[in-house]
């Protein structure tokens, strides 16, 4: 195992770190050294090599990224994979964000920290060939044997000093039959790879570029923004438009489905003719409050009957003859997606066609979607993607899509569709609201004997993890979930289930490894060396790794050997990659503050560490914040939260100090989008009882009763 690198909170200016949390600009935009163009500017003299390069006779590299780019920097991480491959020269690559085309690309979506993992080879494989295209063409020119040539920084040179540009060899090199195999660079030799390389956007959002759904305009189209039930579980009963249409720039008000349009000319002119629209609404099924789901929770956890997700021996026997049983019980509420840019999307139906441009996690799901409702062929739809300001799962969703096709449609114009932050925050799709109780029996010598897992959800499908530790590492074991369908629309949210299980887990393990006496650090390699030596059933995560990330971030974080700070610790497997955390509380006046972060990445190769860095402090950022902060409460179905000034997210200044390793394992790169988010809380939790003597069973922190008379303290 090898420390690759390490950054703390003093560089994110110097990285540009755009985090769930809050955003902090970046000043060394000039260093970008790739170029950033768009799809159709690139010249009709560049050679076509494959989906993903092109290169033009004055030497310049087009290099296309297929996948949405929503801050996870793959718009520069998957170039530098093609370009690595290629030998180019990072100064002449131009980045273009590709149109959706299912033809050239496969999976072009971006969601469950995927798009790396599934890429990482057809990217490497798209430089290599053609690479081996042009030596091939420059071995024909020199009347030489390909093998005695070398590709680097953008030529082909030959062992007696001969060299020629990639340019010079593209029209020939053109020529040559695609080779089906190709020999990929040992990682050693890598020269761009593991490097920090800045987004290649970085100008263009400091300088105020178009490159957002938002900027998007297409002259003569309209505007509208979308009434939508204010209260989940009820459906319009009667609409008076009269002093809505008119008002000045208003072209039209559209009733369809559950929904109210205004249509106009400008935002500005339909956001106040929507100010005076009204519309009645009635019930339509179930109408639920926060205070229904309190009651429901308790009574499925109760619940005889569950599904069993997980059983492994005999977890009555265990618990009927454990010498100590520890029962706790966790519960988090809803959460908004809250992206820094709200829902748009821009829609024109056309009599044979239809054209969509917007920010979507998934264009192929809304190209079939409206394809769909408009009972057309899919071919027939157009995607063209912006940069997503924020997704976190919410743009998974095609509903924002689909309802400005359906808009466009109606009113037979081309429309963007724009949702106020209110619209976004109140009518979105929520992370589920969930319960858990956890049960753990301990023999007589402080050994785990029996864990029970019961989780009950809010429309979460499964809000367990059934094959995560500690599973194979206890011999007795049962594992179960119950699911509540409610009308109010869920969906997958930044690390889905796992971003509070994650906490639920660590915490509790932290109760358990003090009942038996054990250092929690230690309590957990034990259980792990236990699932090696004889594990129990199927094990999903990997032992090594999770090993690995635990003893590095021990070693840098001083794990219990500092004075005057109390450290809490959290490890956990998800998305194909371990982050082991360690929170370190001083108390200050009588008050705990949070002064600093330790975190541990096994993500495999790290392709771009600057990104890597910023994937991690900001997975930490939004962890923390959202443990701290953020919920939605619901009374009579409508979200009592509307905007930023009672949806409370984490400030600037309330970011602790962040320092980021990685192990350096040679292993294909597995997810790192989410995996940093997930163990936050639970070392900030540990943290926080080590301090105090505190335990924090729900989120958000603040709110809960342990933290009456306790001010937490957030200090840079």
């Amino acid at each position: 195992m090898e420390t690759l690198t390490k950054t703390s909170r003093r560089d994110f200016l110097k990285l540009g770190l755009t985090a769930g949390g809050g955003l902090v600009l970046s000043f060394n935009w000039s260093d970008s050294l790739a170029r950033i163009t768009h799809a159709g500017d690139e010249a009709a003299v560049n050679v076509d090599f494959n989906s993903y390069l092109s290169i033009s006779p004055d030497d310049v590299i087009t290099i296309f990224s297929p996948n949405p780019e929503l801050g996870q920097n793959i718009k520069t991480s998957f170039p530098m994979v093609v370009a690595e491959e290629l030998d180019a020269d990072w100064k002449k690559v131009n980045v273009v964000q590709a149109a959706l085309d299912v033809k050239k690309y496969d999976r072009q979506l971006t969601g469950g920290s995927g798009a790396v993992p599934h890429s990482w080879e057809r990217l490497r494989k798209a430089g290599a060939t053609a690479r081996q295209m042009l030596m091939e063409a420059a071995a024909k020119k020199w009347n030489v044997s390909a093998s005695s040539l070398t590709a680097s920084n953008g030529f082909v040179i030959h062992a007696d000093g001969r060299k020629l540009s990639y340019g010079a060899l593209a029209a020939d090199a053109a020529g040559i039959p695609v080779p089906t195999e190709v020999k990929l660079k040992n990682p050693k030799d890598f020269k761009l790879i593991g490097t920090a390389v800045p987004n290649v956007d970085n100008k263009e959002m400091v300088t105020g570029k178009p490159l957002y759904g938002l900027d998007f305009y297409r002259e003569g189209m309209l505007h509208a923004m979308i009434q939508r039930p204010p209260a989940f579980g009820t459906k319009i009963k009667s609409v008076n438009a009269a002093a809505a249409k008119a008002l000045p720039g208003i072209v039209d008000v559209v009733t369809f489905k559950n929904n109210v349009a205004i249509v106009g000319k400008s935002t500005w002119e339909i956001m106040k003719a929507r100010r005076v629209l009204k519309v009645e609404y009635e019930k339509e099924g179930n109408i639920e409050s926060t205070t229904d789901h309190d009651k429901l929770f308790k009574e499925l956890l109760d619940k005889p009957e569950a599904t069993v997700r997980r059983q492994d021996g005999d977890v009555v026997a265990a618990f009927k003859n454990a010498a100590t049983v520890i029962k706790r019980e966790y519960q988090c509420p809803f959460l908004s997606h809250a992206p820094m840019e709200p829902m748009n999307f821009f829609a024109h139906v056309k009599a044979d066609s239809v054209e969509l441009v917007g920010p979507t996690q998934t264009p192929d799901r809304a190209r079939n979607a409206t394809a769909q409702l408009l009972g057309i062929s899919p071919d027939k739809v157009t995607v063209e993607l912006t940069r997503l300001g924020g997704g976190f799962g919410r743009r998974l969703q095609a509903d924002y899509v689909v309802e400005a096709a359906e808009l466009s449609k109606l009113i037979n114009a081309p429309v963007k569709v724009t949702w106020s932050r209110e619209d976004d925050m109140m009518g979105g799709s929520y992370r589920p609201a969930v319960r858990y109780r956890f049960e753990a029996a301990l023999d007589a010598k402080g050994s785990m004997t029996g864990y029970k897992l019961r989780g009950v959800g809010i429309n979460a499908g499964n809000s367990t993890r059934e094959d995560n530790f500690p599973s194979g590492a206890v011999d007795n074991l049962l594992i179960e979930s119950i699911d509540h369908q409610s009308p109010i629309t869920t969906g997958a949210w930044r690390a889905p289930i796992t971003n509070f299980l994650a906490f639920a887990e660590q915490a509790f393990l932290d109760e358990v490894a003090l009942a038996a006496k054990k250092d929690p650090v230690q309590f957990r390699l034990e259980l792990l060396d236990k699932a090696k030596q004889s594990p129990v059933g199927a094990i999903r995560y990997d032992i090594d790794r999770t090993k690995s990330v635990i003893n590095l971030v021990a070693e840098k974080s001083g794990w219990g050997k500092k004075k005057n700070l109390a450290q809490g610790f959290s490890v956990y497997f998800s998305h194909r990659s371990y982050v082991a955390q360690v929170a370190e509380v001083e108390m200050v006046s009588g008050n705990p503050v949070l002064k600093k972060i330790y975190a541990a990445s096994d993500c495999g190769i790290v392709i771009n560490l600057s990104g890597a860095r910023q994937q991690v402090m900001g997975g930490i950022v939004d962890g923390l914040g959202h443990a701290l902060y953020g919920q939605v409460t619901f009374k009579e179905g409508a979200a009592e939260q509307h905007n930023f000034n009672n949806y409370r997210l984490i400030r600037y200044n309330e970011v602790p100090e962040v320092e980021v390793h990685f192990v350096d394992n040679g292993i294909d790169p597995t997810g790192l989008g989410e995996p940093a988010l997930p163990p936050t809380g639970g070392a900030v939790a540990n943290a926080i009882f080590k301090a105090t003597g505190k335990r924090l069973y729900n989120q958000p922190f603040i709110l809960q009763e342990e933290m009456k008379g306790v001010k937490l303290g957030l200090k840079m």
